[in-house]
């Protein structure tokens, strides 16, 4: 049963923040935490023992990319996974709907599914429930998602059909679901729109998920819109369930969810910002690209203890992005991560000894609102 192996338990309060734990068969997460996106089975430019030694507990990988490329049957036959891309850890697939449903004119969407046509090589497709539940059990990930619509967030008679579409679509996917070791999540839609997320939120509860995500945000929408969703979804998701805020990644955006009661996050944002010579910190960014730097023999962020900053400088940086070397997106990205992993670590602790709202502060009075 999929309740021997999964499990969720928050251990520690402060007003609406929660420090917990999540229980999965491939190891505990102790929450908040982020989670680092590896679309291809990689996350880009990081190896597992990378991840691992930067403290990364659980990552996320995409059904939609694995499907097309190199396929769920192959990746089934070499063990799921784990096996495949070597990671000992949990992991967590998305459904392949947000990439679906991101596609545009690449796509046709009816009551039972949606048809598409390969970003790859124009080969035609179709996912259904049933299939994105069929290709996340032959990945093997510890966590699953419901297939869902994510459609734009001020449309409000298209995310009312969007909404009964998803709502259809998750029972599909609890009836499709067989695999007892993994853990399938639903997630809440309805745009911007109040009483459309409260109707998802309140219909998904019904159905008894072991965990919740809360999707189509961080999509266009205003910063006030996105928190004003998050705290409405979160005063009727239940207490005791996981939430997941998808495709969230500034620090902003880690700490103010926290605060609303947000327990898991992921996002591409760490290492993409690390291909455009961008490093991540709790003072804002900083391009590294710039003449600046050239002579700077800081680390990134003295105060950091990744490995990044704890060997190179700032000059040594600056020199690999202009002869554009790869090692430039490594340790970079390394930086990022570690930025995101070592705050959801604060959070959870500030959580524990009952000084989360005076810590959140000072991290927001620190940052560059424009992040």
């Amino acid at each position: 049963m999929v309740k021997d192996s999964f499990a969720f338990k928050v251990t520690e309060r402060q007003g609406r923040a929660r420090a917990g734990v999540l229980t999965t068969p491939h190891g505990n997460i102790e929450t908040p935490i982020f989670m680092p996106v590896g679309t291809q089975a990689t996350v880009k430019s990081l190896t597992p023992a990378q991840l691992d030694e930067i403290g990364v507990q659980i990552l996320l990988s995409n059904t939609y990319h694995l499907y097309l490329r190199p396929g769920a049957e192959l990746i089934e036959r070499f063990g799921g996974l784990h096996h495949f891309m070597r990671w000992k850890k949990p992991i967590l697939t998305d459904s392949g709907g947000f990439q679906v449903f991101s596609l545009g004119d690449l796509r046709e969407i009816d009551a039972d599914g949606v048809t598409f046509r390969s970003h790859l090589d124009g080969s035609t497709h179709r996912f259904t429930p049933e299939k994105a539940i069929l290709i996340q059990e032959q990945l093997g990930a510890d966590i699953i998602m419901a297939f869902d619509e994510c459609s734009h967030p001020e449309d409000y008679q298209y995310n009312l059909e969007a909404i009964e579409r998803t709502h259809r679509w998750a029972e599909r996917c609890i009836k499709a679901k067989h695999r007892k070791d993994q853990a399938l999540f639903g997630i809440v839609q309805g745009g911007i729109h109040p009483e459309l997320r409260e109707r998802s939120a309140a219909f998904l509860t019904s159905l008894d998920f072991p965990g919740y995500a809360i999707g189509g945000l961080s999509v266009g929408e205003s910063k006030s819109d996105m928190l004003r969703t998050i705290d409405l979804v979160n005063q009727i998701l239940p207490e005791d369930k996981p939430r997941y805020l998808m495709g969230v990644g500034t620090p902003y955006d880690l700490v103010e969810a926290v605060r609303r009661g947000v327990d898991m996050f992921d996002c591409v944002l760490p290492t993409r910002l690390a291909r455009h010579h961008a490093a991540m910190t709790l003072s804002g960014r900083m391009n590294l690209s710039k003449a600046v730097y050239k002579n700077d023999s800081s680390p990134i962020d003295n105060t950091c203890l990744c490995y990044t900053c704890l060997n190179f400088s700032r000059a040594y940086i600056r020199h690999l992005i202009n002869a554009k070397e790869i090692l430039a997106a490594t340790l970079l990205s390394i930086h990022n991560v570690f930025t995101l992993v070592e705050l959801s670590k604060g959070l959870r602790l500030h959580i524990i000894n009952q000084d989360f709202d005076a810590y959140a502060e000072q991290i927001l009075a620190n940052l560059n609102r424009e992040d």
